[in-house]
């Protein structure tokens, strides 16, 4: 198709309706297969993919520097290799911060590919994320606010301000969260592929929306919009059955192997969440209510070139597959952004041993005894930045087997100094005929040898100081490739954040109201989604609508069971769920969103410095939301039954799930 035609075509197709949005990537794992599923397997006008969680571009800073790794993800240029005919044939864009931490590197590498196949694709990429320059020199130029530090309620962690604090903490990256603007930018300028760095998760589709509807950049409530809906298909299979709270009312069959999910965003911002019909995976209410769930901070989601205020959020089921999502507000962004800051920490080893049955409290209780002992023996006891014995599981009554009746002891320790990591170590085998019954290993200890380990520091950085730009390559006539640059300014306004929203709900009703309760666990009749944001956990819960066991939205139970939820989850009934996982030098907010029936909470400081620093098992929060509703509470007679429950004697009999 000649450039004038297929610029004809997409003029009138953007009068016509919504852009199609397609997902190829939630993570550097996702393969490549998936950006060509999204290209062949139906018709879209954009491909997004999000490649980096937060340590992504830390992990390979150093190892690019030294020349030994290309600085952007695999996966990303096995998407476009697989891809790049059928997005020619059928003129579907592509935008992917797959460019990690050389945008330009692999901007360049398809640059090359598109000459060899003589396709009429153009490239570009986007620079400005990487502020490594700016902040390496902490010690003398101090160190950029804690992304926390508006809020007073907050402890950070110990150790947060090690990088600071001490001289042996070298950074290793810095990257700014980064908005839409260069994206659209370059799409304006005729990009067909853009290669980004560290932008923002949803700011790929934000940008494919944008310029698809030529907003202006203060068209705050549609920008919003398009904010949600990306944040709804960023993540890989995530809102098509993938990590999902009711996956055991489906058919195993349908929940691997997926395809990931599309937007069709309106113009005013709502959107309606897809996939394609060929291969497996579902989009329902609950499992969008899922994913919009996800990593929030709470009722207001804020990007470089937006605040998404989502306290009217509504979800519908329309045909299958087909969700509306809409009622979304938008607000100036704040001044500033996110810095992810990642800096050598030091030393982190683990060590796991086994128990089984009878005494296994006793025995870790001596075992833990015995390590200190040998430790202060040492001398070295108290060198340590974190030292936990993390006692996993709980022997089966009456146990059927072994290994039911098996739990761990997890010894995890951090240091600066990889010799009181081997000195732990060392103790193994001064006391390894000194241990309790039937001690025994899991595995060789190469896992307590202490390895480097890179820690995360989040950060507030102005949006004035970023110099951002989009980059265009193209081939003259003797193959040389040109590049034109287009600097890129922040957005006209910004609006102060201020202090979140945290409250309990507003009209309570009496918890006897709902009639006589049984013991059940809390999943019987809410689903669940949690993730991390840095050291802070987020755990959202909802009443499901979707699922084969639900009562349908018509039913008077569904509004009943939505007021005793706001009713009965308060922050204190969360702290007392959380059992001995509660510390008091943790925050709570809680905040609702009643257009789908849900109580939102971010627990500060759940996950200590968080990424690679926490010493948490479940280091980025995925297992909080399962784990808290397998917790038993008094739950209403009458929802348990209307879920298909049989309540016997004051209790939900057999205790099992749905």
């Amino acid at each position: 198709m000649a450039g004038a035609e297929y610029e004809t075509r997409w003029t009138e197709q953007r009068a016509k309706r919504p852009v199609r949005i397609a997902n190829c990537s939630g993570y550097k794992a996702d393969p490549g297969y998936h950006m060509k599923y999204q290209a062949e397997l139906g018709d879209v006008d954009f491909i997004t993919g999000d490649y980096l969680a937060e340590v992504n571009i830390a992990e390979n800073a150093q190892a690019h520097a030294e020349g030994q790794h290309p600085g952007w993800e695999e996966t990303a240029w096995d998407g476009i290799q697989q891809t790049i005919e059928i997005l020619a044939e059928k003129r579907i864009k592509v935008i992917v911060n797959g460019g990690a931490h050389n945008p330009k590197g692999l901007a360049e590498k398809v640059q090359q590919l598109i000459s060899e196949k003589n396709l009429p694709l153009k490239v570009s990429y986007v620079l400005g994320d990487n502020l490594f320059d700016e902040v390496k020199d902490v010690q003398s130029k101090g160190l950029p606010p804690h992304l926390d530090s508006d809020n007073s309620e907050v402890q950070v962690a110990d150790h947060t301000l090690d990088l600071l604090e001490k001289g042996d903490k070298p950074v290793v990256s810095a990257n700014a969260y980064l908005g839409a603007r260069e994206i659209v930018k370059g799409l304006q300028e005729g990009a067909d592929i853009i290669i980004a760095g560290r932008v923002a998760d949803a700011s790929p589709v934000i940008g494919a929306a944008w310029y698809w509807y030529t907003w202006k950049d203060t068209d705050h409530d549609a920008l919003a919009g398009a904010l949600i809906a990306g944040h709804l298909i960023e993540c890989s299979g995530y809102v098509t059955g993938s990590n999902f709270a009711g996956f055991y009312e489906y058919p195993l069959e349908d929940l691997f192997d997926l395809t990931f999910g599309i937007a069709e965003v309106e113009r005013d911002g709502s959107c309606i969440i897809t996939k394609h019909d060929a291969k497996k995976g579902f989009v329902t209410e609950d499992t969008v209510k899922c994913q919009f769930l996800y990593e929030l901070q709470g009722n207001i989601y804020l990007n470089s070139d937006v605040k998404a205020i989502l306290d009217d959020i509504q979800v519908k089921q329309g045909d299958k597959n087909r969700v509306r999502v809409w009622g979304i507000k938008g607000a100036p962004p704040p001044p500033t952004t996110k810095l992810a800051i990642f800096y050598k920490a030091g030393y982190q080893s683990e060590i796991v041993v086994n128990a089984t049955g009878y005494g296994t409290a006793e025995k870790w209780d001596l075992y833990e005894k015995m390590m200190k002992f040998g430790l202060k023996r040492k001398g070295i006891l108290d060198k340590f930045d974190i030292l936990e014995f993390q006692r996993i599981g709980i022997p089966e009554p009456n146990p059927r087997s072994q290994l039911r009746s098996t739990t761990y002891l997890r010894i995890f320790a951090e240091t600066s100094d990889p010799a009181i990591n081997l000195g732990l170590a060392s103790l193994m085998g001064e006391f390894a005929m000194q241990h309790f019954s039937g001690f025994h290993l899991s595995a060789d200890l190469r896992t307590a040898v202490p390895k480097p380990y890179i820690s995360y520091y989040p950060a507030l950085w102005p949006q004035s100081e970023l110099k951002t730009s989009v980059n265009l390559l193209e081939s003259g006539k003797s193959g040389a490739v040109h590049t034109s640059t287009f600097k890129t300014t922040p957005p006209p306004v910004f609006q102060d954040l201020g202090k979140r929203d945290s409250y309990e709900t507003r009209d309570p009703e009496d918890l006897s109201s709902f009639g006589p309760t049984a013991k059940a666990r809390f999943g019987d009749v809410v689903l669940a989604r949690s993730g991390d944001k840095g050291g802070n956990a987020n755990i959202g819960f909802f009443i499901p609508t979707t699922l084969p066991s639900s009562y349908p939205p018509t039913s008077p139970l569904y509004a009943q069971s939505w007021n005793w939820l706001r009713s009965f989850l308060t922050i204190p009934r969360l702290k007392g769920m959380m059992g001995e996982s509660w510390s008091d030098a943790f925050w709570i907010e809680r905040v609702e969103f009643p257009g789908i029936m849900a109580v939102h909470f971010v627990v500060y400081g759940v996950l200590g410095r968080g990424v690679s620093g926490s010493s948490r098992l479940d280091a980025f929060a995925k297992g909080m939301g399962d784990w808290l509703r397998d917790v038993v509470v008094d739950v209403p007679v009458r929802f348990l039954e209307g879920r298909g429950k049989v309540v016997e004697n004051g209790s939900e009999a057999g205790g099992s799930r749905l």
